[in-house]
């Protein structure tokens, strides 16, 4: 059993119902910090580790 077209357009309507065009973006956002937090747990990495990576990488631009 396959999943056409006309069905994925339904979902999506219904969805768009559910939870209104301003909620989906957010939920779409939750959902991609979760993929990347499950791709870097399963990597052996941690919330603090990439932190400190993601640090290392960006230059510095202090205006003192």
């Amino acid at each position: 059993m396959r999943i056409g077209m006309t069905e994925i357009i339904i979902i999506a309507l219904i969805v768009l119902l559910l939870f209104g065009g301003k909620k989906i973006p957010e939920l779409m956002r939750g959902l991609g910090k979760g993929v990347r937090s499950f791709k870097d747990g399963m990597e052996g990495k941690d919330e603090k580790s990439a932190d400190a990576e993601k640090m290392e990488k960006e230059p510095e631009n202090k205006t003192e």
